[in-house]
């Protein structure tokens, strides 16, 4: 077999490698869905692991393009589609038929993994505006906004400069502070109306500063202060956290008994909707408090049963390699024949700010 690690990025990094491949134990003729494709780590590994199939998703036409490469290296055994895992249901039911555009029914999946939040060469591409680390436009999309073939413009929704310069005052604080768990959202949000007035705000750079003026440049735990922040307008720009929950449904659909799905997240706000995700198909609620014990679901059989209790996190080794790895958390569990549960958003925690 061909190495595909010719074709891989190489600033990549998959996190938690080993122990998705363990907890997502790729066997000969299996279906796999990497919700997530990036720069092909995790579709790479599953593939040498077995001799299986990958079908990706990325929502980014950039990461779709860049995948020509690892395609080639795994003929016939991976197949990437540039749309949101939240749509995997959808497009896998068609692509893994046989009989052309007739849809499958039944499950058909036998793992799916998601590596939640922004990429790391995303995070890296100035143009894309996900940090203030670089200076750059203030976009934070996740479909690219500019197709980079021809320069053409890509419908993929608002920016996060088109919120900051048209929303109302109490709706930017209630994005930053849900999404961000920001306590200085309002006097940011209102620093943010302030200068407006007299300009646009357009770049990163722009947005760093202004929220270091809130602080009167203090980094009072040692992070750059506007970190909260550009957390919660990328969240609130891409509506992760909703795509998380449908993604995780979709999952749950597709997934034949006995197979597995893997999550690695990388804050609270996805973490805490995973956690009670699996908790509830796999017959527990989460606590509400950590003082109180889980408790049993009667009204619906478990759809899930768990591989870890507790969420895994990286080795000492990985973090030396990998610092960006430093707050990821991966929960696990196996399907059961049991039937799927209707979603609950307010149960999963998907808080939804006021308008």
């Amino acid at each position: 077999m061909r190495d595909p690690s010719i074709a891989l990025l190489p600033q990549h990094i998959p996190v938690m490698l080993a122990e998705v491949l363990g907890a997502l134990a790729p066997a000969d003729g299996e279906m796999h869905i990497d919700g997530t494709f990036g720069a092909g780590g995790y579709s790479c590994a599953i593939l040498q692991a077995a001799d299986c199939r990958v079908l990706a998703f990325d929502r980014d036409i950039t990461a779709v393009r860049a995948a020509a490469p690892v395609c080639a290296a795994f003929p016939n055994r991976l197949n990437v589609i540039n749309q949101p895992f939240s749509r995997m249901e959808e497009f896998a039911r068609i692509e893994v038929t046989p009989h052309g555009t007739l849809p499958v029914e039944g499950p058909f999946a036998d793992g799916v993994v998601l590596d939640i939040g922004v990429s790391s060469m995303q995070l890296d591409q100035a143009a894309r505006g996900f940090s203030f680390m670089h200076d750059g436009p203030l976009d934070m999309r996740m479909s690219a906004a500019i197709d980079p073939i021809d320069g053409s413009a890509l419908d993929v929704g608002g920016s996060a400069a088109d919120f900051l310069n048209f929303a109302e005052e109490e709706k930017i604080a209630n994005v930053i502070y849900t999404y961000g768990e920001e306590h200085r959202s309002r006097a940011i949000a209102r620093a943010v109306v302030k200068a407006r007035q007299v300009a646009p705000l357009t770049t990163t750079r722009q947005l760093a500063d202004l929220v270091l003026r809130v602080f009167h440049g203090c980094k009072p735990d040692g992070k750059h202060p506007a970190t909260r922040t550009f957390q919660a307008l990328r969240i609130h720009v891409n509506d992760e956290l909703g795509e998380l929950v449908a993604g995780l449904a979709a999952a749950e659909r597709i997934l034949k008994p006995g197979g597995r799905l893997v999550v690695v997240s990388f804050h609270s706000l996805e973490d805490r909707i995973v956690k009670r995700f699996l908790a509830s198909r796999c017959g527990k609620t989460a606590r509400t408090s950590r003082h109180l014990p889980e408790q049993s679901i009667k009204s619906e059989l478990p759809s899930f049963r768990f591989v870890n209790l507790r969420p895994l996190t990286p080795s000492q080794g990985e973090l030396v390699l990998n610092p960006r790895s430093r707050s990821a958390r991966l929960r696990a569990a196996i399907r059961t024949d049991a039937p799927p549960h209707a979603i609950d958003e307010d149960a999963l925690g998907l808080d939804q700010p006021p308008v």
